[in-house]
């Protein structure tokens, strides 16, 4: 089964694709998708397109997303909260299983430690899928931490 994890944001999406076969996990893509719109809506329909692309290429059937934690600034937190919308109604269009974590539960599964720094989670992404030449921004591999996680939770399905 592929996963598509993903990292919301409103200009930076991270994604992440791992191909789980029983107990091992293969990596297959990781990265950003760009939102160049500045206006609210039309960054909703790049985000939409985006998500709708790789769901076309690479065709999951999970899509797992990070879940919105905290927002200090409100406006920044109600436009993420908005590009999740579009992101899980991507996947429920094409009847993907969504399926949704906090930031401290990924954390957690992958390093053992909820609140462990960015660093850490790429290491044991790059440990984990055996590419420890990897080498991606935050939001991707935050994203392909999502979708370890959520293959981990297949594996116990």
């Amino acid at each position: 089964m592929i996963i598509l994890g993903i990292d919301p944001g409103t200009r930076r999406i991270g994604y992440g694709l791992v191909r789980a076969e029983g107990s091992v996990l293969h990596f297959l893509a990781a990265g950003i998708l760009t939102i160049k719109s500045r206006e609210d809506l039309g960054a909703l329909r790049e985000t939409k397109q985006g998500v709708d692309a790789l769901i076309r290429k690479w065709k999951p059937g999970v899509l797992a997303i990070e879940k919105l934690y905290f927002a200090k600034n409100k406006k920044t937190g109600l436009a993420v909260a908005h590009a999740r919308g579009v992101i899980a109604l991507s996947g429920l269009e094409r009847g993907l299983e969504i399926r949704e974590y906090a930031p401290n539960e990924v954390k957690a599964n992958l390093t053992g430690y909820g609140f462990a720094d960015k660093k850490a989670v790429l290491k044991m992404a790059r440990l984990i899928l055996c590419e420890p030449r990897l080498k991606i921004i935050d939001d991707a591999s935050d994203a392909l931490g999502i979708a370890i996680v959520a293959s981990r939770a297949q594996n116990r399905a």
